[in-house]
């Protein structure tokens, strides 16, 4: 049965899809050719049955010590056993013409015996490959598929397994590489596992040498850079939420989500975080991969697509597999694609606007884009909708929804200032004045001393801890010092915050059973907003408690659970990856120390 928790895993990847590596030497989830393909290995959801690919000692058990090596996705994994030392290298190479797995093996000291074993389960662990052997090297197949495996030591093979014994001396090196193509397709060059490492690491560090961040937190900073990065698919510019399906934010529950999609919303966050420390071509190859998914009619853009610009994502669940620790349904594909979620239009725009400032003459479609979102906030932003966190309970007027209309709305202003330009000017500055006005009015809860989760509603959300980031109010202003401490007392578990409140009995107000863990994006925002409103103290000691929940390797997961100590959620997490990164820029900001000089109150505020 499953034996790895999910902070277990390090994340290796080529840009056009990932492996998840434990701490045990086991690959656990692989999906080829794409992010989104079916999974080869599936045993993250499930167990051994369902697919993995082991490499270990013949002894077993959890490594010594793993490391990324350098400023890079190649991951170095050592075991000292009785016998001796050896290290596992685990890459994938982003400059290959075909998706592939290297596991190169280094014996340290001594003579390790080793053991390998891959078990390859098409269609996320349900089907059983042919397998064969082709120009010495065995290829198993199942349909369009083929993935091939050469290796340096002698294999044995029987019903879709494939597995090997040796010894490894000091000194000695190995190699095992796992390449996928069409099953169409026999023959292939071999790909030389020292010459792909190189290559490999001098693409990383090149890509690293472009950023532009150089303050205290460089090492969380920069590994959160190249996990956002390795979240991007090469291919169309596309940027995924996360890597994996289903992986829950409440172990037993059914809040199991597939996250391997593009996000408009979550992928403006990732490229907040790009573009503030140098990396302005991923938006580039963002802004035109939204260009070609929205085609002709930028009016009708979806909150998300598959990330080649698909737009059809039909939600079906995978009884054959049992779920990660027993969480059940497995789902694939996300109905959430068909919500109408108001806020993701101001998220578009706002990054827009980021990337126009970067961009030096601006892209000849930018016009025609923003012209189609501010039509579209302008026609929806006043209806209710399902909000920034999906929910699958009736619409409402999020206040967060509300915020970022305004946010879209500002940023249309500014691009047609800048152009000198009248059209539609006085309008849409009416508008944004409106928006404004009703969200201080109807947003803010008296009662509650704080901006709400929706218009008449006393429920808090951490989404409006964002209303000076994008400039809606200062940091200063007493209603959100006021929501600030009402977030901090009533929406936090352990100091952590939560997305909203939910419970085990009923229905929650996002329409789902069930309870879930801190979400990690929200808790690096209250630590913006402490430091923006000036408790810069606490603001640095939430920031290190966060860093302190990264795994092994630096990575985090959507969520974490207090109680328990562990990542719950999908990973690794670009909602959390980008909120690291933001935060470590923001708390080197100065802060709205206006707080400290009698400012009025709240009920001055609001009247």
């Amino acid at each position: 049965m499953m034996t790895q928790q999910i902070e277990d895993y390090a994340l290796i990847g080529d840009l056009r899809t990932a492996a998840l590596v434990g701490l045990d030497g086991s690959i656990d989830w692989l999906c080829l050719p794409r992010f989104d393909s079916r999974a080869v290995f599936a045993t993250l959801l499930g167990d051994a049955r369902n697919g993995r690919w082991t490499m270990a000692p013949h002894s077993g058990g959890r490594c010594t010590r793993r490391r990324y090596r350098g400023d890079s996705l190649i991951l170095d994994t050592e075991w000292i056993t009785s016998d001796g030392a050896v290290r596992v290298t685990d890459f994938m190479s982003p400059t290959s013409a075909r998706p592939h797995v290297v596991r190169s093996l280094e014996g340290l000291a001594g003579e390790v015996p080793m053991h390998t074993c891959i078990d390859l389960r098409m269609d996320y662990g349900k089907i059983v490959p042919s397998l064969d052997s082709v120009g010495g090297h065995l290829v198993a197949t199942a349909g369009p598929d083929s993935v091939r495996l050469r290796s340096d030591v002698a294999l044995t093979a029987t019903q879709g397994t494939v597995s090997g014994d040796f010894v490894i001396s000091a000194g000695q090196r190995l190699s095992f590489t796992l390449e996928h193509s069409p099953s169409s397709e026999l023959e292939l060059p071999t790909v030389d596992a020292a010459d792909d490492l190189a290559t490999t690491e001098r693409y990383w560090l090149e890509w690293m040498g472009r950023c532009t961040y150089s303050g205290p937190w460089a090492d969380p900073v920069k590994r959160s850079l190249i996990t956002l990065k390795a979240l991007t698919f090469a291919p169309t510019g596309g940027i995924l939420a996360a890597a994996t399906t289903s992986l829950p934010e409440q172990i037993g529950g059914s809040r199991n989500w597939d996250y391997r999609f593009c996000w408009l919303r979550d992928a403006a966050f990732t490229l907040r975080a790009f573009l503030a420390t140098g990396y302005v071509e991923e938006a580039l190859a963002w802004r035109d991969w939204l260009v070609r998914a929205v085609a002709g009619d930028p009016t009708g853009t979806q909150i998300m697509y598959a990330i080649d610009g698909t737009c059809h994502l039909p939600e079906l669940t995978l009884d054959w597999l049992p779920g990660h620790a027993g969480s059940t349904p497995v789902r694939i594909g996300n109905e959430a694609a068909t919500q109408r979620q108001n806020d993701v239009w101001g998220e578009v725009l706002d990054v827009l606007h980021a990337t126009r400032a970067a961009e030096d003459p601006p892209h000849p479609h930018d016009a025609d884009l923003e012209r189609g979102l501010v039509t579209q906030l302008e026609q929806n932003w006043a209806e209710p909708d399902n909000g920034i966190w999906e929910v699958r309970g009736p619409q409402r007027h999020f206040v967060h929804s509300k915020l970022m209309a305004w946010v879209g709305v500002d940023r249309a202003v500014r691009v047609l200032e800048n152009h000198h330009t009248r059209e539609s000017l006085d309008e849409l500055r009416d508008l944004r004045e409106a928006i404004h006005t009703e969200v201080c009015h109807r947003g803010f809860s008296q009662a509650r001393r704080a901006f709400t989760q929706s218009y008449g509603s006393v429920r808090l959300d951490a989404s409006v801890l964002l209303m000076p980031r994008y400039g809606f109010l200062p940091w200063a202003d007493p209603r959100m010092v006021a929501t600030v401490d009402a977030i901090q007392k009533d929406l936090t578990r352990d100091g952590l915050v939560l997305r909203y409140a939910v419970g085990t009995e009923g229905t929650n107000v996002d329409g789902v059973h069930g309870e879930e863990g801190a979400f990690l994006a929200c808790s690096f925002w209250l630590a913006d907003a402490l430091h923006g409103i000036g408790r810069t103290d606490e603001a640095a000691e939430l920031f290190d408690r966060l860093l302190s929940l990264r795994n092994d390797v630096g990575l985090l997961s959507e969520e974490y659970d207090p109680s328990t100590g562990r990542h719950l959620g999908n990973t690794p997490q670009a909602f959390s990856h980008a909120g690291l990164i933001t935060t470590a820029l923001h708390l080197a900001e100065p802060t709205a120390t206006t707080v400290q000089h009698h400012p009025p109150t709240w009920q001055e505020a609001v009247s």
